[in-house]
């Protein structure tokens, strides 16, 4: 599996684009912004001649869902997540507002397939585990690929930290025990890229994370 990462936005979110041998691809969270990004996130796709099959999300938090709107128009795609972060999407604005984006007008599109505990997403000979870890938000998932040996986690876990708890329907116990008893139950060497910041792995994060002793 080919895993290309970007960092977009204010906030420096991380977008995955996942692709097999045959270029059948997913994009995780995209969030790009800017014109610019947009435009960096479409070439890699159409240089690559990359067929996108899934629009995925780990949460429906603002900054992870920017560039929503763009990949559907761009591929007639509509995102997928848990049923639990619907909400957000009704509080997109009220989002924007709270972290001083006053004037940005685009709409985000509704969730085109809810994903739920132990689901199976698929593109060509690639397959992601759905796990759901609520917490950060109610509909956090993961999406774990055992051959590879790496998660997509989003702002469940980063490294050194853990995703923040404050926010519209977060519960910092539920965060905690979904991460012992889900992510720290993968093998050691998983690797974990997360919404922000640098990967990790499960070995790590179980030597060194401060928030899960």
């Amino acid at each position: 599996m080919k895993i290309k990462t970007f960092q977009f936005n204010p906030l420096g979110v991380n977008t995955y684009v996942l692709s097999d041998e045959n270029g059948k691809s997913v994009i995780i969270d995209p969030s790009c912004f800017y014109h610019d990004e947009k435009v960096l996130l479409l070439n890699y796709i159409l240089d690559n001649n990359l067929k996108i099959i899934h629009l995925l999300n780990t949460h429906l938090h603002f900054d992870h869902i920017f560039g929503n709107n763009f990949i559907h128009e761009q591929f007639d795609l509509l995102p997928e997540a848990n049923k639990d972060d619907k909400h957000l999407i009704m509080m997109f604005a009220e989002q924007l507002q709270q972290f001083g984006f006053l004037n940005y007008s685009e709409s985000t599109p509704e969730i085109g397939k809810y994903l739920n505990e132990n689901d199976i997403v698929s593109f060509g000979k690639i397959s992601l585990k759905v796990i759901s870890i609520p917490g950060h938000s109610p509909g956090s998932l993961v999406f774990y690929n055992e051959e590879s040996g790496c998660a997509f986690v989003g702002d469940v876990l980063f490294r050194g930290g853990i995703g923040r708890t404050d926010l519209e329907g977060g519960n910092h116990d539920q965060l905690i025990q979904g991460i012992k008893t889900k992510l720290y139950t993968l093998p050691n060497d998983t690797v974990i890229y997360p919404g922000h910041g640098p990967q990790t792995t499960i070995g790590e994060e179980k030597k060194y994370n401060p928030f899960l002793y």
